[in-house]
């Protein structure tokens, strides 16, 4: 009987132990098995935070832009800024598409003098019509400020909004560039397409500020730059409520109303916009009173400068240039602590469709 008992208690104690074992297994899988779910997995390659700026060469100049974005929009930072104040205001002519061999709107104006001209034949003896028409573009820049003012009311004027506006998309749709046989919405500088991409991710309201005309920009800018019209401030002509037939109509008149360039940049952001930006961005002396005035406010400012350093991707110019000169806000660019980018050396790519 003693036997028996030694013996069961013998076979208890060894089905205690196994299952001490299986229960020590099993904690230790189960714990395995919670760990692969709740302890954060290695990170590769492909779970890496994407690069929002991948057309930006990696060094100090998408640094500086990074660690701006990050500091105005860490709440509880000393630079933190209120969404509703991350204001950013861009230049578009030579900012943010190319601005060579000339303007796209003086390239347009070209365009339409030709399709307008069997309606003018005066036009073969007035000036500057008949160079143009001639391709005399030396003859076009001897009738001066006066000869550009006379093209661009012919073809700008004379119409309603809605007429201007279809005139201007069409022309978008079928013209191409000169030198790169585009469509011009393909000749966007894609960095700064990335760049608008990255302030708007992080809470900011982009507008463009721009000496070209507001109505021939605001059909394309959305498309273009996902900016929608309302966010564009640019030169404008004489608009007039008036009436065709029973048909209530805005028609454009042949004369100035609004010149956006220069010291008007900053008068038309506070017209239009209402707020003091926090990041201004242009290339030329056209856009130093709006640095001067965007970086000269209170807290945390940014003022960018695009420096058209490369001559074989797209060109290279400043002091000397007819269209977007950078002379007087290049050379204050260090002492005003403004960005000044070199387009050769900061951009992996220019646009798009570059290899």
């Amino acid at each position: 009987m003693m036997t028996a008992i030694a013996m069961r208690s013998s076979s208890q104690s060894v089905d205690v132990q196994r299952r001490g074992r299986v229960r020590s297994q099993l904690s230790g899988f189960l714990f395995l098995l919670a760990a692969a779910f709740v302890s954060p997995p290695a990170v590769s390659a492909a779970d890496a935070p994407a690069d929002q700026l991948p057309s930006w060469n990696d060094g100090a100049a998408k640094s500086e832009i990074i660690d701006f974005v990050t500091r105005v929009t860490s709440e509880g930072g000393q630079d933190f800024v209120a969404k509703e104040d991350r204001i950013a205001v861009f230049d578009n002519d030579g900012t943010l598409w190319t601005e060579q061999p000339a303007y796209f709107q003086a390239l347009f104006a070209i365009d339409r003098v030709k399709a307008m001209a069997p309606e003018h034949p005066e036009w073969k003896d007035k000036e500057p019509f008949a160079s143009l028409l001639k391709g005399d573009m030396a003859g076009v820049a001897a009738a001066g400020e006066k000869g550009l003012v006379d093209v661009v009311m012919a073809t700008h004027a004379g119409m309603t909004t809605d007429q201007f506006s279809k005139i201007v998309t069409d022309w978008f749709t079928t013209a191409r560039h000169p030198r790169f046989d585009r469509p011009y919405t393909e000749i966007t500088f894609l960095p700064m397409r990335e760049l608008l991409d990255y302030l708007r991710a992080n809470g900011f309201k982009t507008y463009i500020v721009s000496g070209g005309g507001i109505e021939f920009m605001r059909p394309m800018t959305e498309k273009m730059y996902g900016i929608p019209p309302e966010q564009v401030v640019g030169s404008s002509i004489v608009t007039k409520y008036t009436l065709d037939g029973d048909t209530p109509v805005l028609s454009r008149e042949a004369k100035i109303d609004f010149i956006d360039d220069g010291p008007g940049k900053p008068v038309g952001i506070n017209t239009f916009i209402g707020r003091r930006p926090i990041f201004a961005a242009g290339n030329s002396d056209g856009d130093y009173e709006m640095l001067r005035w965007v970086t000269a406010g209170a807290g945390p400012r940014f003022g960018l400068i695009v420096h058209h350093t490369d001559g074989e991707r797209e060109w290279a110019y400043d002091r000397q240039s007819h269209f977007g000169k950078l002379d007087k806000a290049m050379d204050e660019a260090e002492q005003r602590n403004w960005l000044l980018v070199d387009m050769k050396n900061d951009w992996r790519k220019i646009y798009a469709f570059d290899k």
